[in-house]
């Protein structure tokens, strides 16, 4: 802002520090001083930009493109400024505003994979659904590459209701979010704070935030365990840091393990059969290749998600396999929310990554009664 005098600059300052500056303080300062103003948002400094991404146009997905919903590339910012990168499918010959759903995850996956497969299913049965790149991966923008966020990661599912929430063809009070994996924690996690989403869906969650923090499988460890390995894990980390920093790049964790030792466990197995092999890879996935960076680990450790779950008042659905080493996440997560319009079902016989894209285990029939339910 530019402003003539001390005396005006001193009225504008008194009346941020004491919380009154509101547009009628802003136009009377512009009366007494000729309107002599220059907004932030006039020299860009709030304006919202989106960076140049380079967005691949042919169908590199793996699943099968469906000949039922029209499928486009579109970009959309979110609150930190971090330009996203999505695929959106629209059924064909669609009329009026259609509700609408937006998915990511698996974590360390990409739009070609699971989430896209959702997105185009969602589709096939009249939505409007998009399937987004979270920030710092696949085709979506942000720097450094390779980094996750509880708090970023959150806000990406906001991001993609703003984008949806504005098109002409959507009926904003008719939007809800899919997540998948550690994605399914942060779709709970964004309707906790974003009132827009009406209705969510964590497939095959992981809480992030605890699985990291607590390493797996917690339930069968004493609280002093726990702390001592998340003390040395902390160390590490932080040890890390600073080699990053003196030789001016990022570690990365690395993807799924590859060569798969024989005593790998079973769930690390079936990783492999998803993300390593023509079923799932994709050369955009960090499960599929390097991974993370190896640092992210450090904000899951200090700030959970979840922590306001009870506080939902949307409809959520969770839905885990019977034989998954994460069960216990989801059946935890049931236990914190309130309210007669939370649901979770196992689906009987089926692991982890089966509900990443085996359709005879993912129960879009259900998914779709609920959007329909919870999207009127």
């Amino acid at each position: 802002m530019e402003f003539l005098g001390k005396k005006k600059t001193m009225l504008i300052l008194t009346a941020v520090l004491t919380g009154s500056f509101m547009l009628s303080n802003i136009n009377a300062a512009m009366a007494e001083y000729g309107g002599k103003m220059i907004s932030a948002e006039r020299t860009g400094e709030r304006m919202i930009q989106k960076e140049t991404l380079t967005l691949t146009q042919e169908w590199d997905k793996v699943f099968p493109k469906s000949d039922k919903v029209n499928h486009s590339k579109v970009t959309f910012v979110n609150r930190y400024g971090v330009t996203l990168a999505a695929d959106l499918y629209t059924p064909k010959n669609a009329d009026g505003k259609l509700p609408a759903i937006a998915v990511s995850g698996p974590f360390g996956a990409v739009k070609e994979q699971s989430s896209g497969l959702y997105a185009q299913e969602m589709a096939e049965r009249g939505f409007i659904a998009l399937a987004f790149d979270p920030s710092f991966t696949g085709e979506s923008g942000g720097h450094p590459r390779y980094v996750a966020s509880p708090d970023i990661n959150t806000e990406d599912f906001s991001a993609s209701v703003d984008f949806l929430s504005t098109q002409d063809n959507i009926d904003p009070e008719r939007i809800g979010i899919i997540g998948i994996c550690g994605f399914g924690g942060f779709a709970v996690n964004a309707a906790a704070i974003d009132t827009r989403i009406k209705a969510t869906v964590a497939s095959t969650m992981y809480d992030m935030s605890r699985v990291t923090a607590n390493g797996y499988f917690d339930y069968d460890k004493d609280e002093a365990t726990i702390k001592k390995e998340r003390y040395e894990m902390r160390k590490k980390l932080n040890a890390q840091r600073a080699e990053d920093y003196k030789h001016g790049a990022y570690k990365n964790a690395g993807g799924v393990v590859d060569p798969l030792p024989k005593n790998a466990p079973q769930f690390v197995k079936d990783y492999y059969a998803y993300y390593k092999t023509k079923r799932g890879y994709h050369p955009r996935s960090l499960n599929s290749n390097n991974g993370w960076n190896m640092t992210s680990a450090l904000s899951f450790m200090n700030m959970p998600i979840l922590s306001y779950s009870d506080e939902i008042q949307s409809a959520v659905l969770l839905v885990h396999g019977e034989k998954a080493h994460s069960r216990y996440l989801s059946e935890d997560t049931f236990k914190k929310l309130k309210g007669n319009n939370k649901e979770l079902i196992i689906i009987p016989g089926a692991n982890h990554t089966d509900l990443y894209d085996q359709k005879k285990f993912i129960p879009f029939d259900k998914l779709e009664k609920f959007f329909r339910e919870y999207l009127k």
